[in-house]
């Protein structure tokens, strides 16, 4: 059975820092390529960031203040991000799309229940 579990959500100042984790098992997430997501209130969710193929990727709102890391040894996905601002606030989803050896239409995807992030003063 495949998981995704987020944690490491809460209540952060502007300007402050978290570190999300998204625990995965049931697939071999080493052969995945894994996302965060974010949806904030009332709007679609939107793609944050990309571990895939040794490589990663951000969405220009977060870029330079965001890392996604990865540890395939414990099958664990991180998002790290600094200087946190209001618009950040919203439900941060672990997404796991592969494996990524076979063609892209056969690939699984995979989504965790999300944790929440609200950045307030």
């Amino acid at each position: 059975q495949v998981q995704l579990v987020e944690s490491g959500g809460g209540l952060v100042q502007p300007g402050g820092s978290l570190r999300l984790s998204c625990a995965a098992s049931g697939f071999t997430f080493s052969q995945y390529a894994m996302s965060w997501y974010r949806q904030a209130p009332g709007k679609e969710r939107e793609w944050v960031a990309l571990s895939a193929y040794g490589s990663t990727n951000y969405a220009d709102s977060v870029k330079g203040r965001t890392t996604i890391s990865r540890d395939n040894t414990r099958d664990i996905l991180y998002l790290e991000m600094n200087d946190l601002k209001p618009e950040d606030t919203g439900v941060y989803y672990c997404h796991a799309r592969g494996p990524t050896y076979v063609m892209n239409e056969s690939r699984m995807t995979y989504w965790g229940q999300g944790t929440q992030v609200f950045v307030s003063s």
